[in-house]
């Protein structure tokens, strides 16, 4: 074993022990349940992610496309580590952390083909969202979209895996339409898409769906399963044909409360529960009173435009000195940041659209944000941190699609940019800390239509260029739109169509023989 690989073995050591008291483990997307993607990690200091490089040691080969983020468990199949992948093939494979190689695989149907969607832009449609795991209970739930009988029987299935072996647990999968009702309305797998991320919350899972695109019967649903007995889910549902809830990010919790964003609606006449952040209490209930709901003054202007306030999922930031302190932060189609105090929404906003909305709202982006955001606290302040199609409006140090706000501890808090930066494609972000404020790095990848596939690191305090992409050998295959990386023991975990690729920083160690890798292709996203 030569120093460099005994110099990272000691390090996975001391980051999964627990007195180290770094959460190794990221178990759903964006780390937290607030889905601020925060991660610390005391090897990725703004000094050391100059130095990024492919990590030539590891290399995880798993056939796409692949939508949702990976996730990683330290105590995995046989007591070791493990990445878990789920593909649009509606497979699972479980990957051992250090070498990459296959622990186990699970294939869970048949995935849904384009030709016989009536709309969308995912062939084949099968495991989109992110699942969670319950290290715990050994189990590993998501959705999986399956067809039967020669095509025509379209199911969305929620399953329980065993986190050793990927065998389903009893009790699962939950058949959703066979299930599910909401106000005498079904559910329809035929028209619905799981595409947020899964949310597990004092024992209840809850799985958000929205549409394959705005076309179809579809709505807007969460439906909340009892862990321990299935057949008791409840659910949510727009009562209106759309309203989905469909951000990559999903739902996000302050361990009471489960917070979602909604799209557009079509018809409605009087607010139902589109274009909005919801507040559901456990089993997805939801009051109706104004402190649990936040839609935009213009929401029906928004909904004849398609301009979602639900692109992008909802994050939770506290933030000590501001009045109130527990906040929320919803970003729009439209390009504007709405905060909100999350213990009072305000119901219908009183401003006109862009700003006085919610407790401050701006002009954050010129063009359409979509992609799950990260937050982070760091001695300058409190900061958001996404990118936009466009450019962040009134960027200090140029213009940018990178955008990070700043979030002042005022009463009541307002919004800024801070800074923007420029990188190539459409990822979502997270950020990384060495002890939870200090040296913060923002991580993003070069993601989905005319993204160059590339890893980018930026100072989180001012935007500055820490690491653009590296060289020819840092190159990846297509990494999909919207696409997350994860920081795993020193390391940025990315996940492209083709696989996992690690990231390490030093020195590279002497490359590996040449992996052969799929052409980058120029991915269309459609803006929905």
């Amino acid at each position: 074993m030569n120093l460099y690989r005994i110099h990272r073995a000691m390090l996975l050591l001391l980051l999964t022990t627990p007195t180290g008291g770094i959460a190794a483990d990221v178990l759903k997307h964006h780390l937290n349940d607030t889905r601020d993607g925060n991660y610390i990690d005391p090897a990725l200091t703004q000094t050391a992610v100059q130095t990024t490089h492919w990590d030539s040691s590891f290399y995880a080969p798993v056939p796409g496309p692949i939508y949702a983020q990976p996730v990683y468990v330290s105590n995995g199949p046989a007591g070791r580590a493990a990445f878990i992948v789920v593909t649009e093939q509606d497979e699972v494979v479980a990957l051992d952390a250090t070498t990459g190689s296959p622990m186990w695989r699970s294939t869970l149907g048949n995935p849904v083909p384009l030709s016989t969607q009536l709309c969308g832009n995912i062939d084949p449609l099968g495991i989109t969202g992110t699942p969670v795991i319950d290290p715990d209970a050994r189990a590993l739930y998501l959705d999986a979209l399956t067809i039967s009988d020669d095509g025509i029987s379209q199911r969305h299935l929620i399953f329980a895996l065993s986190l050793d072996d990927g065998s389903t647990l009893a009790g699962w999968p939950l058949d959703v339409s066979a299930v599910i009702t909401y106000s005498g309305m079904p559910f329809d797998s035929s028209v619905q898409n799981q595409r947020g991320a899964l949310l597990l919350s004092a024992g209840i899972l809850y799985v958000p769906y929205g549409g394959r695109t705005d076309c179809g019967n579809y709505n807007g649903w969460v439906v909340a399963v009892p862990v321990n007995n299935p057949g008791a889910a409840t659910a949510w549902a727009n009562p209106v044909r759309g309203g989905g809830v469909w951000a990559p990010g999903g739902l996000a919790t302050d361990g009471s409360s489960i917070f979602a964003t909604t799209g557009n609606a079509f018809g409605e006449t009087t607010w139902t529960g589109g274009e909005a952040v919801i507040r559901f209490g456990p089993g997805a209930t939801f009051s109706g009173n104004p402190a649990d709901y936040f839609t935009p003054s213009n929401w029906q202007a928004l909904d004849a435009v398609d301009l979602d306030l639900g692109g992008s999922g909802p994050v939770l930031v506290d933030v000590p000195g501001a009045s109130p302190s527990q906040l929320v932060i919803a970003l729009g189609k439209n390009g504007v940041a709405y905060l909100l105090d999350r213990n009072n929404l305000g119901g219908v906003g009183t401003g006109d659209g862009t700003t006085g909305e919610g407790l401050f709202s701006l002009q954050a982006a010129d063009d359409e944000i979509i992609n799950a955001a990260a937050a982070y606290t760091a001695p300058s302040g409190t900061y958001v941190v996404f990118q936009t199609f466009g450019s962040g409006v009134g960027c200090p140090n140029g213009a940018g699609n990178l955008v990070a706000l700043n979030i002042t501890a005022s009463t009541p808090p307002t919004l800024s940019v801070a800074w923007c930066a420029s990188y190539g494609g459409y990822g979502s972000p997270i950020v990384t800390t060495t002890d939870g404020t200090s040296q913060p790095v923002v991580w993003i990848v070069g993601a989905g239509d005319g993204g160059d596939s590339r890893l980018h690191a930026f100072d989180g305090e001012t935007g500055q260029v820490l690491f653009a992409g590296g060289g020819p050998t840092d190159q990846m295959g297509l990494v999909r739109g919207y696409q997350t990386p994860i920081a795993v023991n020193g390391r940025i975990i990315v996940a492209g169509d083709d696989g996992l690729y690690a990231f390490t920083t030093g020195s590279p160690s002497a490359q590996a023989p040449s992996i052969r890798r799929p052409a980058l292709q120029n991915l269309k996203i459609v803006k929905r």
